[in-house]
């Protein structure tokens, strides 16, 4: 007889091993010859001069293999660069590599954002460049826009607005606005040539610019969206005097927006995203006889107040009389106090946050990150349910106090319950899963 926590296992696992770049691009990205097909779009490689490919993010290294794996004799025509969290085997001389920081820059993030610039800028309108694109990039190709900027500025900029607890989406809008490589400035770079974005996306659906903060694309945030986040989230106390010197005196550009000339040759793919993975989800746990539901309304909430809001709705749902899988996808924020430095991430703090308030039902929580990485933790989340407080006891140790010191994974590492994958080589979000008989 199977029980919560083997389905809730199950059922996350199943997720992440069908939705797979390998798989995606082997389904939508078709060639005969030299000749690409992706979303009834024809690309003729032999009418262009180069052909140079631009993979940043967690999927690099997938991305790259599995897109020249899938071109065949066609592969021969591709230069570029590739970035990614991990060292990376280049394909061929005509590639070179870099070793990119994540979640904050590291000096082969400058290096890369160097050498990507140089190879766009030398590109014209008889060639074509394909950008592989996904989540980790804003950290992994980075360089701001003021030059004199230290890798420790840029660094500790990053760090400020990760911790902040702003949603994803208002933290890329400082980035693109500090970035010489975001925000639309690689499309601008890249200008006049041809050009394709293929989007493995950790973003909410609809935001394909906050992806990576938006290289190659039109930047739909403004400097009024910056200065107010700013304000909002108090980055003035928490970012480098020399990022705030620029803020306080207006000196930032606008980034390109929708409509400017450099877009005119380019056109955007999803491959994935996280639908792709709460699709995957539902599709096991109904095989395992659960009813899904699927909620997303808490997207970037705080941890808290989303543990509370989906722990209130699989009660709803129980209520029903149905054994009851609700998943969410997207992100849940965790604003950490400066100075803090417990090891644990957004995943593992929404469960012991669920964790709490499940004391005496029968509820499963999970919370995973679709990258295997979550926080500064080497876990990629963690599950709990009604016993986890009880447990945590015995073992002499509180799920309030690893909540507020932010060290969520020591604790559910000592009751097994932190789910530790490795990195994934993919990135679409969060997923969190209930279950409830």
């Amino acid at each position: 007889m199977r029980n919560r926590h083997q389905d809730i296992l199950d059922i996350f696992q199943y997720a992440f091993r069908v939705s797979r770049v390998e798989q995606a691009i082997e389904e939508r990205i078709c060639f005969s010859g030299e000749v690409m097909e992706l979303d009834g779009f024809h690309y003729n490689l032999s009418q262009f001069d180069r052909c140079v490919l631009i993979a940043m993010g967690k999927a690099a290294a997938p991305m790259t293999t599995s897109f020249l794996a899938r071109s065949g004799e066609a592969s021969r025509r591709f230069e570029g660069v590739i970035v990614a969290p991990d060292p990376v085997e280049v394909p061929s001389r005509k590639f070179v590599a870099f070793q990119g920081g994540h979640p904050s820059p590291n000096a082969g993030s400058l290096q890369a954002a160097e050498e990507i610039l140089r190879v766009l800028s030398s590109l014209t309108e008889r060639d074509f460049v394909i950008f592989l694109i996904s989540g980790g990039g804003s950290s992994m190709v980075e360089k701001f826009l003021a030059a004199d900027t230290s890798l420790e500025a840029i660094a500790a900029t990053h760090k400020a607005l990760v911790e902040s607890g702003a949603p994803i989406t208002v933290i890329n809008a400082v980035r693109k606005h500090l970035s010489a490589v975001k925000g639309g400035r690689l499309a601008a770079a890249a200008a006049p040539a041809q050009q394709l974005t293929i989007a493995v996306s950790d973003v909410p659906a609809g935001r394909l610019d906050a992806l990576a903060s938006g290289p190659t694309t039109p930047d739909d945030t403004t400097l009024e969206d910056v200065y107010d986040a700013v304000a909002a989230y108090g980055l003035m106390d928490r970012m480098p005097a020399q990022i705030t010197a620029q803020l306080s005196a207006h000196s930032l550009k606008e980034t390109p927006k929708r409509g400017d000339a450099m877009f005119s040759r380019s056109r955007w793919s999803i491959l994935l995203d996280s639908s792709s993975l709460e699709a995957a989800a539902g599709k096991r746990a109904a095989e395992l006889g659960w009813q899904v539901s699927i909620d997303n309304a808490c997207d970037d909430w705080p941890a808290d107040k989303a543990a509370v809001y989906l722990v209130d709705r699989v009660r709803e749902l129980r209520r029903m009389g149905q054994r009851v899988c609700l998943l969410s996808s997207g992100e849940v924020t965790v604003t950490v106090p400066h100075g803090v430095s417990g090891s644990g991430g957004r995943n593992q703090q929404f469960v012991l946050e669920a964790a709490r308030i499940l004391v005496g039902e029968e509820i499963t929580v999970l919370s995973v990150g679709s990258d295997g990485v979550d926080g500064n933790s080497p876990a990629a989340g963690g599950v709990s349910d009604e016993t986890t407080v009880e447990r945590a006891a015995r073992i002499g140790g509180s799920v309030e106090q690893a909540l507020a010191a932010y060290d969520s994974y020591p604790l559910l590492q000592k009751l097994n319950d932190a789910i530790i994958t490795g990195r994934t080589g993919n990135n679409l979000r969060d997923l969190r899963v209930l279950l409830a008989p």
